[in-house]
């Protein structure tokens, strides 16, 4: 297109931005009015993508980062022919609208990832490039290029603030991400005004740092931005920042290059006076003039022709490469390869003791030969995690196909990392750390549950039980902090057999992310054979051993490590003549998905004595004891000593479970 048409175009997205924002009463206008050239440039001259199919495979991605300016993105799904009418565009940030105020994947067609939490899309793009150069080097053959694309991103001053960002640009730098282009809207303001208050680093110099091809532009001139991007698409050994330099709220007479126009509407006088500045009509809302509509739907076709090309390829891909094509296919569908729990292991008494983490390790390594698509590592502790994958290389640049993922110590970043790879598809990510360190995690695990991403977190060092690092390393009140997140499934197995039996649920989740929290210290592999068969997992809580008459008078209720101290407790109730029923109760989330008819089998409503025994906090454990019930909990912080010397000044011996039981009954 030439120059006059593309201000055109950047013309009509900055007054659909306005116009949504105003018609609102809500948004952020700024943001979009200054990268709407920017914006016009790479949607349509650069992007690969198919308007009429929003996931085929090949596609370019691109990630709004700085997600409150999510107008700009409305409006350029919807001037390229995404199934996004106009009529959306005018309810934006409304009840049931597929405009919202930030951008949700999974509700508006067209929109690669939720973004709005600044920093999130940044590292999200990171995991997108990582999985198109994995999947790239898996299966594409010579003359047979199936996966070659590029990430693109705009990201803002606020995103270059948060500190993830600069943990996913080092990870990013040092492996060399040369399909991970960003577009940095440099435009000075933040909310409280000039960025000088807080923000003077050199930002090209610390790009160039990290190992990025960095570029500074006018991010108003056309033939700038067009050669920024060119040149940022032919280099390929490193990721690209292109720092455009623009007009917050371009256009406007009495607020651009102002605070006041990043998070309200301009208001009518002066939307009114903005559209005089740019030759528009002054009284037209979400007008768009038939050539830009002609200009942006260029993309329809064009993207038609593209990916029918793309399949075109691909079925001669699969009589070159049949068993290739095949697993591909698989892949692509998101389904897991026929039989593979076939290889899930199975333990026994005398396997015994083991840590729940060293059990995880050896049912990664079992199952990983027949799940190929299993991609992940941990932040710097694999050896504790238990995560490597033997027999596969390192991701790294030299060895794309490799399968272990040195994150580094970066568990934000890792988190939206892994998210960006489920969000691309093609991968079953995971990512390992210590439990304490979720929180650390915590704001890409909540983004991972509201989009519903099928990212596996292998969460070791479970309690307080890690003794001798104390406090700072022993979780207490993360379990329930992760409980509390909708929609993630939090799994806390009792042995070697719960924990295989909690991969396989991980595994076959494909709503939302799953949190698997392992054990540091050795557990008895139980005999499956006297109590009831690892199964029972999958219901989140079940009767491990019922009480020896039959008939409960009193219920043990435990996750993880403290199951083997409930068995105990039992038996020692037993010789005291009071019938207790043990129930492992691995998952909250997975029992309360259960038929009413299976939660009162487990937990019959007529058992009114009940205990509950987990090294935590006790929030959250009355909706299970109930008002005559109690909790055998950890309710403060805890402290450096032998873990066995802990279970005996926080309470946790049998003896004390005893106690607290027969106090009930």
């Amino acid at each position: 297109m030439n120059i006059n048409l593309n201000k055109l175009c950047a013309n009509t997205v900055r007054t659909l931005a306005m116009d949504m924002v105003q018609q609102a009463d809500s948004g952020h206008p700024g943001m979009p009015m200054g990268m709407a050239d920017v914006a016009t440039v790479l949607w349509t001259r650069f992007l690969k993508h198919n308007p009429g199919d929003p996931t085929w495979p090949d596609r370019d991605r691109f990630v709004l980062s700085a997600g409150h300016g999510s107008a700009l993105l409305y409006a350029l799904l919807h001037l390229t022919g995404y199934d996004l009418p106009l009529e959306e565009l005018k309810r934006f940030r409304q009840w049931g609208s597929h405009t919202p105020g930030h951008p949700e994947v999974g509700l508006t067609p067209g929109v690669e990832t939720t973004t709005g939490p600044l920093g999130q899309g940044f590292a999200n793009g990171v995991g997108m490039a990582m999985a198109e150069r994995f999947l790239a080097a898996t299966f594409n053959r010579p003359g047979f290029p199936l996966f070659d694309h590029t990430t693109y991103a705009i990201v803002s001053d606020g995103d270059l603030m948060e500190g993830i960002s600069h943990e996913a640009a080092s990870l990013a730098g040092h492996l060399g991400l040369g399909k991970l282009v960003y577009l940095y809207d440099d435009n000075g303001i933040s909310i409280e005004g000039s960025t000088d208050v807080t923000f003077t680093e050199d930002v090209p110099a610390r790009f160039r740092a990290y190992g990025w091809h960095v570029q500074e532009i006018d991010g108003h001139a056309i033939d700038q931005i067009d050669a920024a991007i060119r040149a940022a698409q032919a280099e390929r050994e490193r990721p690209s920042l292109v720092v455009c330099h623009t007009h917050i709220a371009y256009g406007s007479p009495n607020k651009q290059d102002s605070a006041d126009a990043h998070g309200a509407p301009l208001g009518e006088d002066e939307m009114r006076r903005t559209k005089e500045a740019l030759g528009w009509p002054a009284e037209a809302a979400f007008y768009v003039p038939p050539e830009v509509q002609a200009a942006f739907r260029r993309a329809v076709d064009a993207g038609a022709a593209a990916q029918a090309a793309w399949q075109a390829l691909l079925e001669q891909y699969a009589t070159a490469y049949p068993e290739q094509a095949a697993l591909l296919g698989t892949i692509l569908a998101g389904d897991l390869p026929a039989g593979w729990d076939e290889r899930l292991p199975t333990f026994a008494p005398g396997d015994g003791p083991m840590a729940t983490r060293k059990a995880s390790g050896k049912v990664l390594n079992a199952i990983a030969p027949a799940l190929p698509m299993l991609f992940g590592g941990s932040a710097d502790l694999a050896p504790s995690n238990n995560t490597w994958l033997n027999g596969c290389d390192a991701f790294q640049k030299e060895t794309p196909t490799g399968r272990n993922v040195h994150f580094g110590v970066r568990e934000h970043a890792m988190g939206a990392i892994l998210n960006g790879m489920a969000l691309h598809g093609g991968l079953i990510p995971f990512g390992g750390t210590f439990l304490v360190f979720s929180d650390y995690m915590r704001p890409a695990v909540r983004l991972a549950a509201l989009s519903h991403l099928p990212v596996v977190y292998v969460w070791t060092h479970d309690a307080v039980w890690i003794g001798e690092d104390g406090p700072t390393h022993q979780p207490v009140e993360h379990l329930a902090a992760l409980r509390a997140i909708p929609n993630l499934t939090v799994i806390r197995p009792c042995d070697a057999n719960e924990t295989a039996a909690a991969w396989q649920v991980a595994l076959e989740r494909r709503d939302g992310p799953t949190a698997l929290i392992l054990t540091r210290q050795s557990l008895p592999v139980l005999d499956r054979e006297v109590v009831a068969g690892a199964e029972g997992l999958a219901s989140g809580a079940y009767v491990l051993r019922d009480a020896p008459g039959g008939t409960p008078e009193l219920i043990l209720i435990a996750s993880g490590s403290e199951v083997h101290t409930a068995l105990a407790a039992q038996e020692h109730l037993a010789e005291q003549g009071i019938q207790a029923r043990v129930v492992s109760m691995p998952s909250w989330e997975l029992f309360e998905a259960q038929p009413r008819s299976y939660i009162e089998s487990v937990l019959p409503s007529q058992v009114t004595a009940r205990v509950a025994v987990e090294a935590g906090v006790a929030q959250g454990w009355a909706r299970y004891v109930g008002p005559a019930g109690d909790v055998v909990s950890i309710d403060r912080f805890g402290a450096s000593a032998p873990y066995k010397v802990l279970v005996e000044q926080f309470g946790f011996t049998v003896a004390d479970v005893v106690q607290r039981a027969r106090a009930l009954v």
